[in-house]
């Protein structure tokens, strides 16, 4: 391991922005036969903090590809936007 001196401290703040990256997971939401567009979009815009615009372009994604990643971030934080979004009658998943 490195010693990081003062005079290397973009190195010190790259090397801690690769920790951080390296521990982010991805919430999944997949497609199904029964909730409309609609209800997709309200719940990504209700739970996820998703503008509209961002919410439907995920709902298409979702019924093009069967999946999309809707949001980054640690298990901690993803996980209460998985039991709602599945609450819901979503299929979601953290992975």
């Amino acid at each position: 391991m490195k010693i990081i001196t003062d005079t290397n401290t973009e190195t010190l703040e790259e090397i801690l922005l690769d920790v951080q990256i390296a521990t982010l997971n991805d919430l999944i939401l997949y497609n199904d036969d029964y909730n409309t567009f609609q209800h997709v979009i309200l719940s990504l815009c209700d739970i996820c903090e998703h503008e509209p615009v961002q919410a439907e372009q995920c709902a298409h994604i979702i019924h093009n590809n069967g999946k999309c990643g809707v949001k980054k971030g640690s298990i901690k934080e993803l996980e209460p936007m998985c039991i709602a979004l599945l609450d819901r009658g979503l299929s979601a998943k953290i992975e």
